[in-house]
């Protein structure tokens, strides 16, 4: 397996050279199996299972204890993680406009799966925005393959895929902020 090395910022600051796994060859049998896991997921608990498999699978890193909050803001937002927390905010606006306007559950969940992947790699560390953004590239071409919609929208964006305006809100934002119960399997250990 080759190896890529790319320059990412740690927590204080100061660089740091990470080899990343390149795959030389698709795997399709492993592709089919992460396409149909994500196909069949039927909520974030189950994607975000599959974006923590794919992520320890591509990088080796993993974490747990994490939250997953859905609150609504400007569309422009997809969801953030606030250094030195263990949350994952998910714009429940943004969802609820792509359920409704996205044809299929694939793209519904590969959606999902871009959002909270590109955000877990946050929560590890990965600070660096444009990292962040070649790292969730990296990931989603392990797991799925160059063709998945998963890794189309880490290479083109989510606003490639979603027919809705982002700088268009169209409610204000009264609902408070929604914890997703049993996000994570009760059975994770917080420090693994």
């Amino acid at each position: 397996m080759m190896e890529i090395e790319f320059d990412d910022v740690t927590l204080d600051g100061r660089p740091e050279r990470i080899k990343t796994p390149m795959i030389p060859w698709e795997d399709r049998g492993k592709h089919e199996e992460y396409a149909n896991q994500l196909d069949r997921s039927q909520n974030f608990r189950e994607v975000f299972t599959l974006v923590k498999k794919s992520v320890k699978d591509a990088l080796n890193h993993e974490r747990t204890g994490l939250l997953l909050y859905l609150r609504d803001m400007p569309l422009k937002v997809g969801a953030y993680h606030q250094l030195g927390t263990n949350g994952i905010i998910l714009n429940r606006v943004l969802l609820e406009q792509v359920i409704q306007t996205t044809a299929s559950r694939v793209e519904v969940n590969a959606f999902i799966y871009y959002i909270l992947l590109h955000e877990y790699l946050h929560t590890l560390g990965y600070i660096n925005e444009r990292r962040v953004r070649e790292l969730t590239y990296v990931v989603a071409e392990e797991a799925f393959g160059s063709a998945h919609v998963a890794t189309k929208m880490a290479v083109e964006g989510p606003w490639s895929f979603i027919k809705i305006n982002p700088f268009y809100a169209p409610r204000s934002y009264e609902r408070g902020v929604e914890i997703v119960r049993e996000f994570e399997d009760p059975s994770s250990k917080y420090i693994s």
